[in-house]
């Protein structure tokens, strides 16, 4: 694993995303709006601290019972999912 950061556009967003127990995520800057299910709140609450790639995945590891790679992987691929999420409302 690396300490691969998140992509600038996601990194400027990220922080102002609110988000609800629900699942529901809304920019208050765009309006835009989408939902996600709880590990994808759980994904984007880490993304907001600020970690890196293997960070968040390290975190994930402690509460799914999944090898690292696999957890790495899905979380690339929700990365690519929110930023095309956050890209739409723009």
């Amino acid at each position: 694993m690396n300490a691969t950061k998140i992509p600038p556009l996601l990194s400027d967003t990220l922080p102002r995303l609110a988000i609800s127990e629900s699942g529901f995520v809304f920019d208050p800057v765009t309006g835009h709006s989408f939902s996600v299910n709880e590990t994808g709140m759980a994904v984007i609450r880490l993304l907001q601290q600020g970690l890196s790639l293997s960070e968040a995945t390290a975190e994930l590891h402690k509460d799914y019972l999944e090898k690292s790679e696999v957890i790495e992987r899905d979380l690339l691929e929700f990365i690519g999912l929110l930023r095309e999420q956050v890209d739409a409302g723009i």
